[in-house]
């Protein structure tokens, strides 16, 4: 049997003597039989035949940190795991509640883990299709009577047997405007949340303090949440990974020199208005490359090696007003608020 992949805590590994033996007495008995009361069922093979573990390793490779994210994915995985084998057995349980709720900033992945969660709950059975549908307030609310109704029922009906994603979540209902027809977009929702969540899984994101405003002002909203989880803004070492990663996906690579600038360069970004994380390290690595582009083409002689047409220096990015702005004055916050 293999080990677990090194780095994440393993879930689901059976403990005692039990563990690692031979195929479990009651594995012959068939998907809908139930087990005898003194049979066992080997969690180690379960877990490996579900593939969840492909998703999360495809999590890791593609999102810097995010520890509390991805713990917490790998406890729902889990759960659903146990329940199941405990099925096999004849113990039954409710249908899980698997609604959730991501806060965080712009760029810190929460999109990117949708779609994963989605694929995780496709591989354990519990969603059909394991599709994402991705919207926002303007493709589930309507602008004039009549409107908003059919437009949600059809993103639902896309959404059915997989996951629905409303980003900006905040914005279904404007309770300043008594025209605003969002109040029925979450009626339609509510309803569909709490009578088809066998086959749909909802996740709304937003910024916090945004989110938990929207949820105080929709208790029934907030109560068929099962999951709230929070992206943390990333570290600027953990921007730096990422901007490494995006840099070798492109075919380029930083000389030491422009590694340094780099960083520095994410420092003060990061400390700017309307920074996005890794959306705004993606926009600097493109910057860089035009501005690597175009210094390349300039210089003289005009023969590069592949050296040359790979390596990105501190000029790349010294060029950026990042560099002529005024930092922020001392006490100043670090990290605006963001901007909707």
């Amino acid at each position: 049997m293999p080990p677990d992949p090194p780095g994440r805590p393993p879930f689901g590994a059976p403990t005692g003597p039990s563990a690692g033996t031979a195929p479990p007495a009651g594995a012959e008995d068939g998907p809908g039989e139930t087990l005898a009361d003194d049979a066992t069922v080997d969690l180690r093979s379960a877990r490996l035949d579900s593939g969840v573990d492909d998703v999360l390793d495809g999590l890791d490779r593609e999102l810097v940190g995010l520890e509390p994210v991805k713990t917490r994915l790998r406890e729902i995985a889990a759960l659903l795991l146990v329940d199941q084998q405990r099925a096999r057995f004849g113990l039954t349980s409710a249908q899980p509640n698997l609604h959730m709720s991501f806060t965080g900033g712009p760029g810190t992945g929460k999109t990117t883990v949708a779609c994963r969660m989605a694929e995780l709950l496709k591989r354990l059975g519990y969603l059909r299709r394991g599709h994402l549908v991705a919207v926002t307030r303007e493709d589930l609310v309507g602008q004039y009577v009549g409107h908003t109704a059919p437009k949600t029922s059809e993103i639902l009906k896309r959404a059915m047997g997989g996951v629905l994603f409303i980003d900006e979540a905040y914005y279904l209902y404007r309770a300043d405007n008594e025209r605003d027809y969002g109040q029925e977009s979450i009626e339609i929702l509510l309803q569909v949340m709490e009578n088809q969540r066998q086959d749909l899984v909802v996740i709304l994101a937003g910024y916090k303090d945004q989110m938990d405003a929207f949820f105080q002002s929709n208790p029934g909203m907030s109560s068929r949440i099962a999951h709230h989880i929070d992206f943390p803004d990333y570290t600027v070492g953990e921007l730096e990974a990422i901007g490494a990663l995006m840099v070798s996906a492109v075919g380029y690579r930083l000389s030491p020199a422009a590694r340094a600038t780099f960083r520095d360069y994410l420092t003060r970004r990061s400390r700017q208005p309307r920074f996005a994380n890794a959306r705004s390290v993606r926009n600097a690595v493109e910057r860089a490359r035009l501005r690597h582009a175009n210094r390349i083409l300039a210089q003289e002689p005009a023969a590069v090696t592949k050296d040359d047409l790979m390596r990105l220096e501190p000029d790349d990015f010294l060029a950026s007003r990042v560099f002529s702005e005024r930092p922020p004055a001392p006490g100043a916050s670090e990290r605006p608020a963001p901007v909707p």
